[in-house]
């Protein structure tokens, strides 16, 4: 990368973090459980889960008192942006996609996991989109098995605002607006037990997709409105 294109994504990079304070603060935010703080701390370091189309939303899965977080962002360029966005949120980002079969090694999933395995078993917080590109709504094996490897628990979240921007992009992407409200649901903790097999992880990945579900529905209840997501899985 040139010298002024990595200036310029490192200034856009600025402005979408700073654009994105701004949402968190001029937003009444509800957060359910309650417990939040509690939470975190309770299953750190854990693995955060969320769908794509949620992922610029994904700096406010963060709590203050959850020391180190690393995202998971894709390799592909037009992720850089979010990928600077987030080093000035404080996040590190672990570039990688998941994928499936054999292209798990060409989009860089691999080596990201074992990354990302690395990070947990040294008590970091990783999170993570459970959908692969560009099959929406649809867990992918690979949150599954860092979780199986680690022995550290999924989050599912999901983030909504009143107000936001909706694109009309393969996974339904949003971007909220300020002065609005706003809601994070967090589901309950998934774990997977180190000996499960290709049968318990395939039960465990239609788990995440089933609490991701509710947990985006009851986000968007919240803020009164609809998942604009719902029914993308094929």
């Amino acid at each position: 990368m040139s010298f002024g294109r990595a200036f310029g994504e490192r200034a856009l990079g600025f402005m979408l973090a700073q654009y994105l304070k701004a949402v968190r603060r001029f937003n009444r935010f509800v957060v359910e459980p309650g417990d939040f703080e509690t939470l975190a701390m309770q299953h750190h370091p854990s693995i955060i889960a969320m769908w794509h189309g949620q992922h610029l939303m994904m700096p406010f899965a963060r709590h203050p008192s959850v020391p180190r977080v690393y995202a998971m962002v894709s390799r592909h360029r037009d992720a850089g942006l979010q990928a600077e966005a987030l080093r000035w949120l404080d996040i590190e980002p672990i570039r990688g996609s998941g994928a499936h079969g054999d292209r798990i090694r060409e989009k860089g999933g691999a080596r990201a996991l074992i990354e990302l395995k690395r990070l947990v078993d040294g008590g970091a917080t990783v999170a993570m989109t459970a959908d692969v590109p560009k099959i929406a709504r649809v867990a992918g094996i690979g949150i599954v098995t860092l979780a199986r490897l680690t022995g550290r628990p999924i989050l599912p979240i999901a983030v909504a605002t009143s107000r936001r921007f909706q694109f009309n992009s393969w996974d339904r992407a949003s971007l909220g607006k300020p002065f609005g409200r706003g809601a994070i649901v967090f589901g309950d903790a998934i774990f997977v037990p180190a000996s499960a097999d290709a049968h318990g992880m395939e039960l465990v990945r239609k788990d995440i997709e089933a609490a991701l579900d509710r947990a985006h529905a009851r986000a968007y209840e919240l803020v009164g409105g609809s998942d604009p997501g719902a029914g993308l899985r094929p």
